[in-house]
């Protein structure tokens, strides 16, 4: 059964946008996000699959009577550059799919 002229071009449309969701998958994998919280006391690095690649501790906050306070600074800071990875990856899948926004529920493999 062969298809309509329209569904073709629909089709070989996906497959351009699949190919250029892929690469740029590889390429967000290597971007990272960096934050720092309480003045820079606390520096959280994360790459565009959402991981925590490094957490850099101030010294000064290596003091257990000051546990609560880096115990407080680390969850700020891990939230919020999981909050700019998860930015970078949105901004750049709108940059392949031209700001098309996908169903409720519906994530790109391995990018949400």
């Amino acid at each position: 059964m062969k298809l309509p002229p329209q569904l073709q071009q629909m089709m070989k449309e996906i497959q351009k946008m699949q190919k250029k969701l892929e690469e740029a998958q590889k390429l967000l994998e290597e971007k990272t996000v960096t934050v720092q919280v309480g003045g820079g006391m606390v520096t959280v690095t994360a790459n565009g699959k959402q991981e925590i690649l490094s957490i850099e501790i101030e010294k000064e906050l290596l003091n257990p009577e000051e546990k609560e306070m880096l115990e407080d600074l680390v969850l700020a800071g891990v939230n919020e550059a999981l909050r700019k990875a998860k930015e970078m990856v949105e901004e750049e899948m709108a940059k392949i799919t031209g700001g098309l926004k996908l169903p409720g529920g519906f994530n790109l493999p391995g990018l949400f």
